[in-house]
């Protein structure tokens, strides 16, 4: 079987050959790129990232990055954000008082979590909302995080993390209940890093090259 080629998206933000290790450990081939024409081909894109909300949008729109993973998903395409990269999908991001506008895959909100030990780091369990897509099979097993922001089932307006008819895996760190991934249509994200979770996280992205 041949292997499936997956872009990574290359904006200056994110453990990039960590990622493109593992991606290419799962089956695939990689290549990196900062233009839509990078990924001819292309069954995937992958959205890493790291650091801070708006540093990462900022680099992001720098490059018209943004604007490539608004078309890319209008398309139907096959996208994985990863941890800043999961992030920047949702509306808005809320850091040291700065309020962000971000991607708008999802309408909502990033924000501190309600923790007293930040950040969040290390190995977690995630609970996902059933075995089907790319959450089969993880039930109760273990992935690596690192973040001090998350996303809740609703912000402080109110507002709803994702639509009603997507897939979400929760996890919780001090009694604080937050979206660990998402898959919605042909978009998957991650708050945690798959590509440093060992066993479970090549599941997973294995899951994503075949979905």
């Amino acid at each position: 079987m041949s292997q499936p080629l997956v872009g990574v998206l290359d904006y200056g933000s994110g453990n990039l050959h960590s990622a493109c290790r593992a991606l290419e450990a799962a089956g695939a081939k990689v290549r990196l790129g900062q233009r839509v024409s990078d990924f001819d081909g292309a069954a995937g894109l992958v959205l890493p990232g790291v650091g801070a909300f708006a540093a990462c949008m900022s680099q992001l729109e720098a490059i018209t990055g943004d604007e490539l993973v608004r078309d890319w998903v209008a398309a139907g395409r096959r996208l994985l954000g990863i941890c800043v990269g999961h992030q920047v999908l949702f509306a808005r991001g809320v850091e040291h008082g700065v309020d962000s506008a971000g991607i708008g895959i999802f309408p909502g909100t990033v924000e501190r979590l309600a923790a007293r030990r930040l950040p969040h780091m290390g190995w977690n369990t995630i609970e996902p909302p059933s075995d089907q897509g790319v959450f089969a099979g993880l039930s109760g097993r273990r992935f690596y995080f690192v973040h001090s922001y998350g996303v809740h089932a609703r912000d402080a307006a109110g507002r709803p993390a994702v639509p009603d008819d997507t897939l979400v895996a929760w996890t919780e760190h001090e009694g604080d209940r937050f979206v660990a991934a998402v898959q919605s249509g042909s978009v998957t994200s991650t708050q945690f890093h798959p590509e440093k979770s060992g066993a479970a996280g090549a599941q997973l992205l294995r899951s994503w090259l075949t979905s």
